[in-house]
């Protein structure tokens, strides 16, 4: 595994996120965020720079577009002993991304909240968030994917002793977490989904 050199980090939940970028920064990791993530890690006085300065797109229909986009997946996706895949990163001006720390929007905590309807519900389905995880855990073999706070200093350890790499084996754990995690996910929207009646809800009234 090579170095990690660039991350990116996007999360709901902030608790140790600022201290992750600090470590991170210090070991010498790139930090790429979104939004309220990136606000967060420049108010730490770690420096970061916005997906859209990567993208060339400002975040946009209010932050339901923000990592969607081939310099961000393909710097993710992308098989690094791939001749191919490396010449297309090359001509397309696509930067190799070596970790991703993401986790989801609240989804179970908005709809628990009385008076929660489907509108702030849909707006609560996070689209962004599972596709960048789903993509860095199928590419485990190259990027250190992190979904759960739990994990940062195990990974900022591992990190330390291995001259800023983390294992195949840490690197798949991780990525199988993930998937855990997504489709949990996907299941509790499911649920919600099902409990909706079309018929006396009033998102459909007037349709």
């Amino acid at each position: 595994m090579n170095k990690i050199k660039r991350a990116l980090i996007s999360v709901t939940d902030k608790s140790g996120v600022t201290e992750l970028a600090s470590e991170l920064h210090n070991m010498g990791v790139e930090i790429i965020s979104t939004g309220g993530t990136a606000k967060a890690i420049r108010k730490a006085g770690v420096d970061v720079r916005d997906v859209s300065e990567i993208t060339g797109f400002p975040e946009m229909m209010d932050g339901r577009v923000k990592t969607l986009h081939p310099k961000i997946h393909g710097g993710i996706l992308a098989i690094r002993d791939n001749e191919t895949h490396v010449e297309q990163m090359n001509a397309h001006g696509i930067g190799p991304i070596d970790m991703v720390v993401v986790n989801l929007y609240a989804f179970e905590k908005t709809v628990a909240k009385e008076g929660t309807g489907l509108a702030d519900a849909i707006e609560n389905i996070d689209i962004g968030g599972p596709t960048l995880l789903r993509s860095s855990a199928k590419n485990f073999k190259y990027v250190t994917v992190v979904v759960d706070p739990q994990d940062y200093q195990r990974v900022l350890d591992e990190m330390r002793a291995n001259d800023g790499t983390t294992s195949l084996k840490t690197r798949f754990d991780l990525a199988r977490k993930v998937f855990a995690t997504t489709s949990y996910y996907d299941e509790a929207i499911s649920r919600y989904l099902a409990s909706i009646d079309p018929e006396t809800d009033p998102y459909f009234q007037g349709d």
